[in-house]
């Protein structure tokens, strides 16, 4: 399994429905790419003030394998979706941080 981790540092002031809006269309496209198992969005929650680096908000997508990430990194949706999260990110591309992790069976 792949789980595939998008940090986010959202522009200051920026409006929860766009937020909102992005979320849902992450959410959405669980329904278009075979092999997308899960979607779980939201605010960092954890009690170590100041160890988010100010990535306070983002999603994590899990994938049956790295055939299913790679269909959703090329789908068109999420290259729009994708590019709505840079605009919305404080400095761009500067303000998103993404990591995957191979999560093995067991």
């Amino acid at each position: 399994m792949i789980r595939h981790c998008v940090f986010i540092r959202f522009k200051p002031g920026l409006a929860e429905h766009l937020k909102t809006e992005i979320y849902n269309e992450i959410t959405a496209l669980k329904d278009r790419i075979p092999g997308f198992l899960a979607a779980h969005v939201g605010i960092n929650v954890s009690p170590e003030t100041g160890m988010d680096k100010g990535y306070s908000e983002g999603f994590i997508v899990d994938f049956d394998d790295t055939l299913a990430r790679d269909a959703y990194l090329v789908d068109e949706e999420h290259r729009r979706t994708g590019a709505k999260i840079v605009a919305a990110a404080q400095g761009g591309i500067e303000g998103v941080l993404v990591y995957d992790l191979e999560i093995a069976d067991d």
